[in-house]
């Protein structure tokens, strides 16, 4: 086993403290071009990051920057920063560690290209804006190691495309630069490996021991789920109670407005007066820091949280997660369960809150998931080629680039061992000319080739734009929120589109506060106190999670059982009634419904394949059914299911799933859809086109939409087959709609379709008919209007059977 420096060894005896397995194992490799450690969450992998650097830098010294460490979140490179430095500092190793984001002042920045640290902590979009500095060569000549924490993060995102390329860059100027990625979770070790690795070349894997299972239960509630909702109001009295029996718990939630509800909810039933708070990325920063500082501090009981307290930190004594809400994917379970216990070999412990009936039969599966270790992902495709021609504009800022090599280098990056000669050369023409319909306007030509064949800036001050524009974090368009007055605390951020819509006296919630919308001053929505009107709710963006294809396989799986032990009785009794009325899905075929409802023939399809699958689902068969000489009216959709409303039953659903007559009429839909605008608005902002920082100012979203929709319908008709229109496309088929998930649920069930033709709703469908714009009730008299409508339903569908107990009726949340 390698040594570690004396004074190094000497830290670590004085604690008592022995290496783990796998961090030795790190110090052993520590020559490996690229090496993947994948270590149980508290495991001490950080660390075994960094060992190898700390030993080489301990034993000779060098000026100059030796190791890059590149993580998604600026907070956590911060946070970095602090655990390196107590045993940097009491080891008394002459290394100088520093980090470099967002946040970090002008002058440090400028200071730090000038002498690089030993160890710079750094964001993907600061190490990209840094390779488009003409003196990159110099700021790098010394790395002999990059670090990529939370690696199946940036996997999954753009970002990790920017960061690979980056990588690539990096490379080129130093050819012996080493690769260590770490992550807790990773559902294909060997997919993110490649990705890693500078192609062809392998990278190495290294497994830790997992440590003990978690201790993962659903939490167990006087009152059983209702049928429909998102905000889990009904299980408040009993996460309370778990609360108070913790040091401190984090609950999670799945998306930024179901996080307000549920703490406004809390707030209200907290009448012990524990002190809890929120966190999430539409809160302002500063609120941000004070609930991360006394988390730290040990002053919070719960913090009620989405996906921005995901990774990697680790704040303070938390004991408990609580996953409110079906978590719609096993590995990010797994991801937030280790924030509790935050140590090596010790189980996390952790409790799901299902917000509805359904979701019960989810977090079963998932549960079930955790424990046999069976981590879910979506295959990745090919790099998108949108970052591509960043990648290209900020290799041109850096100064002069010969194509071939460039290629070459790109080539390198794992997203992109695949790209084509011809899709680079199609990127490059965009970035000199604009493309076809552009090619005449001045602002679009960025690049020029040289007689001596080099390309470069048609502009040397363009430079200055393209490194305010780097990244490929799209953000929502959105306000910042004010308290009235002059020097008004500020709360966080609202989209444009809802702060649009307020008028004066109108209240909502942020931040876990009702506030009064006041007036909007100078692009910021001003708000006053307000804490005795029922409020509106911010429509923070954030991100809509879909079930996976593994879980929601798994859920059908668990339709074939002959009973369901491991459901609560009023679970179980509805999947038993479902299967005397009707059936139950299964795995390769297709169960769909159809029975009358109030005046209207209904169609019901389980396809499992994910929210946004669905919905794209419902478009194109109401579309064909139309087509077909049925009458259509409307359709609501699930994870699970699509609901069809309309005046004419049907009678052979086959024809509506010819997948070719589908993707047709896809086809059509997204011409002019504003999905398809939206979608090009973030390819074209990525790829350049767009531009949203100008000489230090921002533009408005307004300003950007209009800039964008003017730009998609002169492409639309004059360039149909513009690069830009044809990564908009392919986004939009791999995110907002879906398509490759209706593929392959029409691939796996081919003809295998049963029709079930019923007299009345069935229980698996009664809660698709409570879903939002199904049963459109407004008002003060929600809650009773919600309870007569769920009434109505159990006694048509039979289930009230299910619930003859004497006890309150679904509580629909808040």
């Amino acid at each position: 086993m390698s040594a570690l420096p004396a004074p190094l060894q000497d830290w670590f005896d004085a604690r008592g403290w022995q290496m783990h397995p796998h961090q030795a194992a790190m110090l052993d490799r520590a020559n490996a071009p690229a090496l993947m450690l994948i270590a149980p969450t508290g495991g001490g992998k950080t660390l075994a990051g960094f060992l190898p650097t700390l030993a080489e830098l301990g034993a000779a010294p060098a000026p100059g920057l030796h190791t890059l460490y590149v993580s998604p979140l600026k907070a956590l490179a911060a946070d970095i920063k602090r655990n390196l430095s107590t045993p940097i500092a009491e080891a008394g190793l002459k290394i100088r560690v520093e980090d470099r984001t967002g946040d970090t002042p002008a002058s440090r920045k400028k200071r730090q290209r000038a002498d690089p640290p030993h160890i710079l902590l750094t964001t993907p979009e600061s190490l990209a804006l840094l390779t488009s500095y003409e003196d990159a060569p110099r700021i790098f000549a010394g790395l002999q190691r990059v670090i990529i924490d939370e690696t199946h993060a940036l996997a999954e995102s753009k970002r990790g495309d920017q960061l690979m390329l980056a990588l690539a860059r990096l490379q080129t100027l130093c050819p012996t630069l080493r690769r260590v990625g770490l992550s807790a979770t990773v559902d294909d070790p060997q997919a993110v490996a490649r990705l890693m690795a500078r192609h062809p070349d392998p990278c190495e894997i290294l497994e830790a021991d997992p440590g003990p299972d978690p201790d993962i239960s659903m939490l167990v509630t006087e009152e059983a789920p209702p049928w429909s909702g998102g905000g889990a109001k009904y299980a408040i009295p009993a996460v309370l109670e778990a609360v108070k029996q913790h040091r401190t718990t984090l609950i999670f939630h799945n998306t930024r407005a179901q996080a307000e509800i549920f703490f406004h909810n809390l707030w209200l039933a907290n009448e012990d007066g524990l002190p809890i708070g929120i966190h999430h990325g539409s809160l302002d920063r500063g609120q941000r820091e004070r609930v991360e500082a006394a988390m730290v501090a040990g002053q919070l009981r719960a913090i009620v949280c989405t996906g921005s307290l995901d990774l990697g930190i680790d704040w303070g004594d938390v004991d408990l997660v609580i996953q409110v809400g079906a978590p719609k994917n096993v590995k990010r379970l797994v991801q937030r369960i280790g924030r509790a216990n935050h140590r090596y070999n010790a189980p996390s412990k952790a409790l799901l809150v299902p917000a509805n009936r359904f979701e019960v039969v989810e977090c079963v599966a998932a549960l079930e998931a955790v424990r046999a270790r069976d981590l879910d992902g979506e295959p990745r495709g090919p790099g998108p080629r949108d970052v591509l021609c960043q990648h290209i504009l900020i290799a041109a800022a850096a100064g002069p680039f010969d194509a071939d090599m460039l290629f070459a280098e790109m080539n390198a990056a794992g997203p992109y061992a695949g790209l084509t000669r011809a899709q680079f050369d199609a990127c490059l023409d965009f970035c000199a000319t604009g493309g076809y319909a552009l090619r005449a306007y001045d602002q679009w030509q960025r690049i020029r080739q040289r007689e001596d064949g080099l390309w470069e800036l048609r502009d040397p001050r363009s430079a200055v734009r393209i490194r305010q524009n780097i990244g490929t974090i799209q953000d929502t368009d959105t306000l910042k929120v004010k308290m009235r007055g002059r020097g008004g605390k500020p709360l966080g951020d609202v989209e444009e589109g809802f702060a649009a819509s307020l008028t004066k006296g109108d209240t909502f919630l942020i931040g876990g506060r009702i506030v009064r919308y006041e007036g909007l001053r100078e692009m910021v929505v001003e708000v006053s106190r307000e804490a005795t009107r029922k409020p509106k709710i911010a429509t923070f963006m954030g991100t809509k999670f879909a079930t996976s294809t593994q879980l929601s396989s798994r859920i059908v799986r668990m339709f074939q059982q002959d009973d369901w032990p491991e459901l609560p009785d009023h679970t179980a009794d509805w999947l038993r009634l479902q299967r005397d009325v009707s059936r139950l899905p299964e795995p390769g075929r297709l169960l769909i419904e159809s029975f009358p409802h109030d005046g209207r023939e209904q169609l019901v399809v389980y396809g499992f394949a994910g929210r946004n699958a669905m919905q794209t689902l419902g478009l194109l068969l109401t579309k064909r059914m139309e087509e077909e000489g049925l009458a259509p009216m409307g359709f609501v959709s699930t994870d699970y299911a699509t609901l069809i409303w309309g005046l004419d039953a049907v009678t052979d659903p086959r024809p509506l799933f010819d997948l070719e007559r589908l993707e047709e009429g896809l086809e059509g839909w997204l011409q002019g859809n504003a999905v398809m605008k939206r979608t090009f608005r973030a390819s074209a902002t990525i790829a350049g086109l767009i531009e949203r920082q100008v000489g230090g100012q921002r533009k408005t979203g307004r300003q950007a939409t209009m800039s964008s929709d003017i730009l998609y319908d002169t492409l639309v008709k004059y360039d149909p087959d513009h690069l830009m229109l044809q990564i908009t496309r392919e986004e939009a088929m791999r995110g907002l709609v879906d398509f490759a998930r209706i593929r392959e649920m029409c691939a796996r069930v081919g003809d295998r379709m049963d029709l079930v033709r019923l007299t009345r709703v069935t229980p698996l469908a009664a809660p698709l008919f409570l879903e939002p714009g199904r049963v459109p009730i407004r008002g003060d008299a929600d809650d009773r209007l919600i309870e007569e409508e769920i009434t109505r339903l159990l006694d048509e569908s039979g289930l009230a059977q299910v619930d003859a107990p004497a006890r309150p009726v679904w509580r629909v949340p808040y």
